[in-house]
């Protein structure tokens, strides 16, 4: 039998219904893979097999009476910051303890509608605060791909989630964005993963970070696959005050359309100071397939991109703050004993929250407090207004954006974590789109000299998934990316 694990989502579903395999068959695969592979990638912090296995028994028994939704007996990783009903959900920090939801999130509830079967739950970075998975309070994930005999972080948040797809732990997982944690660590993996508009998926049920960036979206093996994911994760919940009510589109169908008519914005603000040979390169060759395929390019700017990472970590904190500030374990989660109530509160939050979540709330609370507001918090609000208002300008001469996903390949562990600043502009290229709501993509699209998976960003209109989708396909087709990395672990 072929290796099932190796499998696309797309060519998992079509095994499935054609009776090639069975969801059981495809879940133990992917249990026994993971359990192999977990004590050296630390990919999952739950893996859960008796619930795996049940989901996937009530698949096939659908299956084998022709029923079924689009997702029915595919096995997928959920990263650890959407809450799952009766299955511990940590957000990879020490301050929620064994807390075992007693509800679903909107997004994971979207799945198992569709017939998903949950294999467990991803690593991350402490409250999807990081970009190398180098914060979670169990223990940082490794990437799959290794430079040489070095050992590399697969990038941030959603790192659990880039591993276990990378690895072949599951056929595809669901990752959330504040600032570029779906993108950034595809690049880092050789993954796709889009972040949709804001509003496109429900934050109900979803660990708060910062509530106006937070975004769902998929960590796929190929654009199809994250466009299927995302056509059942997505769609209204009036129990998200930010949900759109909207209906989903045919993502998938969209992959194929083509880019032939479609202008390509290129920003001039992107070629940052410092950038490697080799991303310079990737984006001239993306340019070059987009032209090949009958897109025209257009030079655009966008002034205000200098300011978006000070705008980002002047306001993703500032909700940080206020969003952590329920964390005061007197419900759930992590209590230590103090002889007051205030003692209580401070040990605990001490001792439950990591050294970058701290930061980060020390940051969000100077910058809200009294005095600051108005210096930083709002005028960081009044940037975010120019950069989403470049954005408007630029869709009046080009259809979509693209850009390098990251300013580098994957790194080391302990490579840039003594230096926020340096792990901040990781996120050099993937902030703007959060702040201004709008949805990016990124494939991979070649490897650099080491050997190590680069990507391509594509950002579009809000709401304009489908274009995005179309020239991410284009970019897939042209790059003929099919490097995966050997298996060591």
């Amino acid at each position: 039998m072929t290796d099932l694990t190796a499998l696309t989502l797309k060519d998992a579903l079509a095994g499935l219904r054609g009776k090639q395999f069975t969801s059981v068959e495809l879940t133990e695969a992917h249990l026994a893979a993971s359990d192999a592979a977990n004590p050296t990638l630390n990919a999952y912090l739950v893996i859960a097999h008796e619930k795996a296995r049940a989901m996937a028994a009530d698949a096939d028994a659908l299956l084998a009476k022709g029923e079924g939704g689009p997702l029915t007996g595919a096995p997928l990783g959920i990263k650890d910051l959407f809450c799952t009903e009766g299955v511990r959900t940590t957000a990879a920090s020490k301050i929620l303890g064994e807390f075992k939801p007693t509800y679903e999130s909107s997004v994971t509830a979207n799945l198992w509608r569709d017939g998903a079967v949950m294999l467990g739950k991803l690593n991350l970075d402490e409250f999807a605060m990081g970009s190398s998975n180098e914060t979670s309070a169990f223990g940082g994930v490794v990437n799959p791909w290794r430079r040489g005999e070095t050992q590399l972080v697969p990038g941030g948040s959603s790192g659990g989630s880039a591993a276990a797809v990378a690895g072949n732990l599951c056929l595809a997982a669901t990752a959330t964005d504040t600032g570029g944690s779906i993108r950034q660590p595809a690049s880092f993996t050789g993954t796709v993963g889009i972040k949709p508009t804001y509003g496109r998926c429900s934050r109900w049920g979803i660990v708060a970070f910062a509530s106006s960036l937070d975004q769902a979206g998929p960590i796929t093996k190929t654009v199809e696959d994250a466009a299927i994911m995302l056509g059942s994760m997505a769609g209204y919940d009036p129990k998200d005050s930010t949900s759109l009510n909207l209906p989903v589109p045919d993502f998938a169908a969209a992959v194929s359309k083509g880019v032939k008519g479609l202008r390509i914005g290129i920003p001039r603000e992107y070629r940052v100071d410092g950038m490697p040979d080799e991303i310079e390169k990737l984006w001239a060759d993306g340019i070059a397939w987009l032209k090949e395929a009958g897109a025209t390019i257009v030079d655009i700017t966008l002034p205000h991109t200098k300011y978006a990472l000070p705008c980002y970590y002047i306001v993703a904190p500032a909700e940080a703050s206020s969003n952590l500030a329920r964390y005061d374990s007197m419900r759930y989660g992590l209590r230590v004993e103090g002889q007051n109530l205030t003692d209580t509160y401070e040990k605990s939050r001490a001792l439950g929250f990591g050294a970058e979540v701290k930061r980060r709330i020390l940051i969000g609370t100077y910058v809200l407090s009294a005095g600051f507001y108005d210096a930083y918090y709002i005028r960081a609000q009044k940037v975010r207004t120019r950069i989403a208002e470049d954005f408007e300008k630029a869709w009046e001469v080009c259809d979509a954006i693209l850009t390098p996903t990251a300013p580098s390949a994957a790194f080391a562990p302990g490579e840039k974590s003594d230096d926020p600043i340096a792990m901040y502009l990781n996120d050099v290229f993937t902030v703007t789109a959060n702040l201004a709501g709008l949805p990016g993509i990124s494939i991979p699209a070649a490897l650099d000299a080491q050997g190590l998976p680069l990507g391509l960003q594509v950002v579009g209109r809000a709401l304009d998934e489908e274009t995005v989708f179309a020239v991410a396909g284009a970019l897939e087709k042209a790059a003929g990316f099919v490097a995966k990395p050997a298996k060591w672990w």
